[in-house]
């Protein structure tokens, strides 16, 4: 079995492989296998749509699914355009205002970049 390479934040021999990254147990740090770049948890989140574009604040997309709205009887229909949007991270990652239905937010993988 060909050895595996010592953490390089913590120097740790005792590396083990998930998937395509090399995972540090005891300090959690991770990195690619084929010596890429490494994941690091405290770089800017990348906030992608549900076709993987990268969105901005201020970006236009369209819902791409009817959404339901929680306590109400209103749908978000597919191919609404909500202009605008501000990035967040929180559970939903975006904030936005629809005409016809007010302030809201809405998470990333039910909108397509316009």
């Amino acid at each position: 079995m060909p050895s595996l390479p010592h953490c390089p934040k913590c120097n740790c021999e005792h590396t083990y492989e998930d998937g395509p990254l090399l995972i540090c147990p005891e300090c959690a740090h991770e990195w690619s296998a084929a010596g890429g770049a490494a994941v690091d948890e405290d770089g800017p989140r990348v906030y992608t749509d549900a076709n993987g574009n990268v969105l901005a604040d201020g970006d236009t997309v369209t819902v791409i699914k009817d959404l339901k709205l929680k306590g109400s009887s209103t749908v978000v229909k597919a191919g609404t355009k909500v202009r605008g949007i501000r990035l967040v991270d929180e559970d939903h990652d975006i904030d936005c205002k629809i005409d016809g239905i007010g302030a809201m937010k809405l998470k990333s993988e039910f909108v397509k970049k316009a």
